[in-house]
């Protein structure tokens, strides 16, 4: 079902009922298989749908005058990138693939029906919206006061935790299919400054990321350098 992980993801901050999980399972939808970097949402679009990763990795990001791309968000399945876009004319970013993905589009007019039917959904949607402007304060807090080390064990805390609520992080290891070039446009560093951090993190036996794979070897100190706090994640 298409909206199988979107249920998923909503009820890490929600209590569902069946009925409402079963009304999300009955939205009509379009899926599609992307290929990896492919923008599927552009700045400037007017939306009149929103979509779910069901599967595979998104990122949001805006490019500068100057041709500098910023990553402001990873997005893993589950997550519906582009929900505020109900409320808003205009899209003010690019939606862009990391890895291959598969992802649902819903029309605006379907979930808008559906959350005048179902208010536990329509509050559900809510504070998905309000956590996701929850993770942008924290993401700025990253950049704008922590080293790059810490920025790079914040993110992988982050990724952790959140793909775990939804089942798809083990204890000690992540599948995140990321380039050092994509790291470096979302901590703000260089790629050469990113392939030293990782370096240093695989001498000192805490981390390492290989073949679209994260494995961390002391996740204890993974949080103490991060200076990990899940709060800003509102995860029950």
């Amino acid at each position: 079902m298409p909206t199988a992980m979107m249920i998923r993801r909503l009820r890490v901050t929600t209590e569902l009922s069946e009925e409402d999980a079963n009304a999300l399972l009955k939205l009509p939808s379009v899926s599609d298989d992307l290929p990896a970097e492919t923008t599927f949402v552009r700045e400037g679009d007017r939306p009149t749908r929103c979509c779910v990763i069901m599967s595979g990795f998104a990122f949001r990001s805006k490019m500068t005058d100057e041709g500098r791309r910023q990553i402001l968000s990873f997005d893993p399945a589950g997550d519906l990138p582009d929900l505020h876009g109900l409320v808003l004319d205009r899209i003010d970013y690019d939606l862009v693939t990391l890895s291959p993905a598969r992802v649902a589009f819903i029309e605006h007019r379907h979930m808008n029906q559906l959350i005048k039917e179902r208010s536990t959904i329509g509050r559900a949607l809510w504070r998905e919206a309000a956590i996701d402007a929850s993770i942008f304060r924290e993401w700025i807090v990253r950049l704008g006061t922590k080293d790059a080390q810490a920025r790079l064990a914040h993110l992988l805390a982050e990724l952790r935790s959140r793909l775990a609520a939804v089942g798809l992080a083990a204890a000690h290891e992540f599948e995140f299919p990321i380039t050092q070039s994509e790291l470096a446009d979302a901590l703000g560093i260089s790629s050469v400054h990113v392939n030293r951090v990782i370096q240093n993190f695989r001498a000192a036996g805490v981390l390492n990321i290989q073949r679209s794979k994260v494995t961390l070897n002391d996740i204890e100190q993974l949080l103490k350098i991060g200076g990990f706090n899940d709060l800003y994640l509102h995860q029950k």
